[in-house]
């Protein structure tokens, strides 16, 4: 994911990047089905599908992060 891709994703509220998430992550199951019935010939697409999921949860956890610190200031 690009860099740009990446402040796209911080602009996003929780609630759509749950979204998002969940979406990413059905993804990563149709490719890993399309893995094991041998319909998939570009395998790196896995490893890219990983890293977007786990970076749209990592974006996720910053903003709870932060929800958290200006409810407790």
């Amino acid at each position: 994911m690009k860099q740009a891709e990446l402040n796209e994703l911080r602009t996003l509220t929780v609630d759509e990047l749950k979204t998002k998430a969940r979406e990413t992550k059905e993804e990563l199951f149709n490719l890993r089905f399309a893995l094991r019935t041998g319909h998939l010939t570009d395998f790196s697409k896995i490893r890219a599908m990983r890293r977007t999921y786990a970076q749209i949860q990592t974006v996720i956890s910053e903003k709870r992060i932060a929800q958290e610190q200006h409810g407790a200031a």
